[in-house]
């Protein structure tokens, strides 16, 4: 048990580090993830080594490749960043506290599920505070993207009444997606309407670093630098620095707390033998 705790410390120290980097410079350090997947394999091996105990490495390698997959699955799905997507491939490492095959999957499967829990409340909350501190001018942004997207809303809207309707004469199954259709477009804009106002912003070209997401292409000369999902190349920021004093870039919320909060609670229901693990 003592091996188990001593990878629970380590993930949670290294966790604790990339929430500080994330909050205060909205990255995750390369070295940091690495530094843990290094760490937590490595530590393993040697464990393995010295006890002959070798199923406690292999269910660490294991765990590192199922969830190599699913970081880059969420990294090309353009649904992490790059920093993200390695934090989960690095928990991976260090999540299979148990030698019995079934019982990580299931430590797997409950830390999934937290963390899709935790990752829905964490960015609900932020979606409502981030408007809060420039009120007026998101007021407008939601404005514009109504204007902006309004012959989207009206097929909706139709669609949503008569689908509530026919709810009303049949299946209240039927009201209820009713419902949903009709709150959907409003989802919509207000979550663009965040997007737009309250996650972009002008940043000096002296501070940007690789990875960082430009808000629109930037044409120089006969080159364009575009916005892509994995960010500027160093290269990119050199050039940007030879032409721009500043250019907008948009900044994603820090996510890593909610890795550090699906981790501690996952520990907590692991070692107080909750049913959660029987219900799987």
């Amino acid at each position: 048990m003592i091996e188990i705790i001593f990878l629970i410390i380590l993930a949670a120290v290294f966790m604790a580090l990339a929430v500080v980097n994330d909050v205060k410079e909205r990255i995750v350090p390369n070295w940091l993830n690495f530094s843990l997947i290094i760490f937590a394999l490595g530590f393993r091996f040697f464990y393995s080594l010295f006890n002959e105990n070798f199923p406690f490495f292999y269910h660490g390698l294991a765990g590192f490749g199922i969830f190599f997959i699913l970081g880059n699955a969420f990294y090309y799905g353009r649904i992490f960043a790059g920093g993200d997507a390695k934090l989960m491939i690095a928990l991976g490492a260090v999540l299979p506290f148990s030698t019995i095959p079934t019982m990580n999957f299931k430590i797997f499967a409950v830390f999934f599920f937290l963390f899709l829990i935790s990752g829905a409340v964490y960015g609900f909350i932020w979606s409502i505070f981030l408007p809060m501190k420039n009120f007026k001018e998101f007021r407008k942004e939601l404005s514009a993207q109504f204007e902006k997207n309004k012959k989207k809303f009206y097929p909706a809207l139709i669609f949503g009444i008569l689908l509530l309707a026919a709810g009303i004469l049949t299946n209240p199954i039927i009201l209820y997606f009713g419902l949903i259709v009709l709150i959907m477009p409003y989802l919509y804009f207000y979550a663009k309407a965040v997007d737009e106002n309250c996650l972009v912003r002008n940043v000096k070209t002296k501070n940007l670093t690789g990875g960082d997401w430009l808000y629109k292409d930037v044409k120089i000369g006969n080159r364009t630098i575009k916005a892509r999902w994995d960010g500027l190349s160093e290269s990119e920021i050199k050039i940007l620095r030879k032409k721009f004093k500043s250019v907008k870039i948009r900044q994603g919320i820090p996510f890593t707390p909610v890795f550090l909060m699906s981790f501690l609670i996952l520990v907590w229901l692991y070692f107080s033998n909750s049913f959660i693990f029987e219900m799987i």
